[in-house]
């Protein structure tokens, strides 16, 4: 069911039906749907035409009176030039192509954030500059950080640790390094 496109009919008292939920709808209904990954279907009930452009355009200007502006007002014009020009059949297939860049460009940034900390570019570097501070901030003694801490060695291990247990390191150097602050913050004071 979710290849095919959710099928609304409107009537001729210009209400929209869902055949689905045999219930009517909004037009902010169908923008839900179509947030929530549907595909949508729009057709007139007596004349069989295909209104969904109709209504997404619909749905678009809406949006963009209430104030929630998503075309850059350059690119409104662009489009509207396109109608009257010989670029509207190019302009088509480049938005098309940008949405899907754009899609794609999303899809990849979310998987980089769920992957594991150590494929972030400079994380080495930040895990030297780490040591470094916390060495200069515990004046070189081995404190909780000791030899399990990150140091600017720990790249040349064979065993890459798992993503889980490089944040759970984090969380105890924070968590000791804020006792640590306390304290020092304790002593001024007394």
């Amino acid at each position: 069911m979710a290849g095919t496109p959710l099928l609304i009919k409107r009537y001729a008292s210009r209400r929209l039906y869902n055949t689905e939920t045999s219930d009517y709808v909004t037009l902010e209904d169908i923008a839900g749907f179509i947030r929530d990954g549907r595909e949508v279907q729009i057709v007139d009930l007596k004349s069989g035409d295909d209104l969904t452009r109709q209504y997404l355009l619909q749905i678009i200007a809406e949006h963009e009176s209430r104030g929630e502006n998503v075309l850059p007002l350059d690119v409104l014009t662009d489009l509207v030039r396109s109608y009257t020009t010989q670029a509207q059949s190019v302009v088509p297939q480049f938005l098309a192509m940008s949405f899907e860049m754009l899609r794609d460009g999303q899809s990849k940034m979310i998987e980089g954030m769920t992957s594991p900390m150590s494929s972030m570019p400079g994380f080495e570097a930040m895990k030297a500059q780490q040591a470094a501070f916390m060495k200069a901030m515990t004046g070189g003694f081995a404190g909780p950080w000791g030899a399990s801490g990150p140091t600017p060695d720990d790249d040349e291990d064979d065993d890459k640790p798992d993503a889980q247990s490089e944040l759970d390191a984090i969380r105890t150097q924070l968590a000791a390094m804020q006792e640590q602050l306390s304290k020092m913050g304790g002593k001024k004071g007394g």
